[in-house]
C-alpha cells in the first residue's frame, strides 16, 4: 500500500533508540524527511547519518531535553529553517517506570509527568499552528494499554498514559475541522532495550523463580504468558501502526487509541 507520504516533514521524539528509531525508520523507507530528537547527542547523530544513507532521506539530528519547555519551540524553529514546515508529529519520549502509588518517590512524579506528558502538550502546541495554516496535518502520541487497563504495579506510568489518552482525544476534536488528524497508541510489552532495562529488574524482584533465566527467555517466557498471540511485540509492529495513522491513507480515525498489545491487557 503507498501510504502516500513521500515528501512529508516528520518530527519525532525519543528517535535515537527503540519504538522511535524503528518509527524513524519505518517513516523513511516512505519517503519521509524526519526530524529527530532525542538527549544522547553522538547517539542521535548515528543514528540520523545511518537512516539518511540507507534511505535516501533528509534526518536532522536535534539533541535535547523533552523535560526543558523551551525545546519544542527552538526543534520547529531549527526544523522550519531546514524543512520550512513539519506535516507529522510523533510523540514517543518517555519509558516505562515500574512503582506503585506508595513506593513512587515525589521526584520520579514530577520527571515523569514533564517527560511524558508536558512534552506531548508542548511539542502538539508547538506544531499544530503550522499544520493549521496549510489545513493538514497528523500526530501519533506513543501511550500504554495501561492507560486504558491500568496495573497498580506501574502506576506512575499508566496514569499518565491515561491522561495522553484524555489529551489526545481533546486535542483531536479541537482541530480536526482544520485537516488535522490526532491519535494514539496504547503499547503493550515491546521488546526493547527500555523495557529490558526498567522493567525486567520489577518482573525479576517478584519472581525469584526465573533468577536462573537470561533476560531473552524471560521475556520470552513473559510473552507466552501474558500475551494471546504468544510473544512481546517488536518495535516494528509499533512503527508499521503509527506510519499508517500518520498518512494520507487515514482519512477518517481521530481521537482514538488503538490498543497494540497483541491483545494482552497486563505485561506484568
Amino acid at each position: 500500500m503507498d501510504l502516500k507520504l513521500t515528501g512529508k516533514v516528520a518530527l519525532v521524539t525519543g528517535a535515537r533508540s527503540g519504538i522511535g528509531l524503528s518509527i524513524c525508520e519505518e517513516l523513511a523507507a516512505n519517503g519521509v524527511h524526519l526530524v529527530m530528537v532525542s538527549r544522547r547527542e553522538p547517539e542521535l547523530i548515528l543514528a540520523a547519518k545511518k537512516i539518511t544513507d540507507k534511505y535516501g532521506v533528509s534526518a536532522l539530528p536535534v539533541a535535547g531535553d523533552v523535560t526543558d519547555p523551551d525545546l519544542p519551540s527552538r526543534v520547529v524553529e531549527q526544523a522550519e529553517k531546514v524543512f520550512q514546515h513539519i506535516d507529522l508529529l510523533v510523540n514517543n519520549a518517555g519509558r516505562a517506570h515500574a512503582g506503585t502509588l506508595l513506593t513512587t518517590p515525589e521526584e520520579e512524579w514530577q520527571l515523569m509527568t514533564e517527560t511524558k506528558f508536558s512534552a506531548m502538550r508542548r511539542f502538539c502546541k508547538a506544531v499544530i499552528p503550522g499544520m493549521q495554516r496549510r489545513g493538514w496535518g497528523r500526530i501519533v502520541n506513543i501511550s500504554s494499554i495501561g492507560g486504558i487497563y491500568p496495573n497498580p504495579q506501574l502506576t506512575v506510568s499508566h496514569a499518565l498514559s491515561a491522561a495522553i489518552n484524555n489529551l489526545t482525544r481533546s486535542i483531536a476534536l479541537s482541530v480536526a475541522a482544520d485537516g488535522i488528524l490526532v491519535n494514539a497508541i496504547g503499547v503493550g510489552a515491546v521488546a526493547t532495550d527500555n523495557w529490558a532495562q526498567n522493567m525486567l529488574p520489577n518482573v525479576r524482584t517478584r519472581r525469584p523463580e526465573l533468577a536462573d533465566k537470561t533476560d531473552d527467555e524471560v521475556m520470552a517466557l513473559l510473552g507466552k504468558e501474558k500475551t494471546p498471540v504468544g510473544r512481546f511485540g517488536l518495535p516494528e509492529d509499533i512503527a508499521s501502526i503509527t506510519a499508517f495513522l500518520l498518512s494520507d491513507r487515514n482519512q477518517f480515525v481521530t481521537g482514538q487509541t488503538i490498543e497494540a498489545s497483541g491483545g494482552a491487557e497486563r505485561f506484568m
